[in-house]
């Protein structure tokens, strides 16, 4: 079972400074028909204004994966992290038993677009963790490159959840095709542009959630970059 979710229909705030679309419930957006997806529990879709950013705050038991599509985010933590995410790399912060953090666009004329993942952990009070890593763009393009998984396999980042993600650019007649356990759950996101998912045509901002699904294929590509999560049941 393969079901569109619009870009249109998910959750939207704007609060000056960010501009952010919300695929699940979050903050003052709630919607009882989408919580999450199996263990993904928040995609947020954020533009941060120039000079904008999120105050130093805290999170808990969750896995938390930042994605930059444009601009850049500096990021600080009581871990004593202090770093800046391009486009391009990929963030990994295991909040565990606690974490306190900060987040700003510091460019003065440029906005930051990315993407705020949250996925469920395996286990609660783990100890808070850090890991950013770069992932080129030949390593993206007419493919799905791993770039989150519980075993950090192919270099990509280690999660301590029971999902993988995988990061793919595609246009014209570059085509994907991945296998898929139909007993587990799959979500696609479109970031950029358009593809088709198992024949269905997708824009900026839809997903598809798969259900059901032995394998996923990408075709028909339009400058698209995509965001895709194996995900437990």
């Amino acid at each position: 079972m393969l079901t569109i979710r619009k870009s249109e229909d998910r959750g939207y705030a704007d609060h000056g400074w960010l501009k952010s679309y919300h695929s699940f419930s979050f903050a003052d957006y709630y919607d009882p028909a989408h919580m999450g997806w199996g263990n993904l529990r928040v995609i947020n879709d954020d533009l941060i204004a120039a000079g904008g950013g999120f105050g130093k705050h805290g999170h808990r038991d969750m896995e938390i994966v930042t994605y930059v599509t444009t601009g850049a985010l500096a990021h600080q933590d009581s871990m004593g992290n202090g770093t800046t995410i391009p486009p391009g790399d990929v963030q990994r912060m295991s909040a565990g038993r606690g974490v306190m953090h900060s987040e700003f666009n510091h460019a003065p004329d440029a906005a930051t677009h990315l993407f705020q993942i949250w996925i469920e952990p395996r286990e609660k009070g783990i100890a808070p963790g850090y890991e950013q890593k770069t992932f080129a763009e030949a390593e993206k393009r007419g493919r799905l490159r791993l770039i989150a998984s519980p075993d950090g396999a192919d270099g990509s980042v280690t999660i301590h959840a029971d999902a993988s993600i995988y990061a793919g650019l595609f246009d014209a007649d570059e085509t994907a095709t991945l296998p898929l356990n139909p007993a587990r759950k799959a979500y696609l996101h479109v970031a950029k542009g358009m593809v088709a998912v198992n024949g269905q045509n997708l824009q900026k901002g839809d997903a598809a959630l798969l259900a059901n699904e032995s394998s996923l294929t990408l075709s028909n590509a339009q400058d698209a970059e995509v965001l895709f999560f194996d995900l437990a049941p």
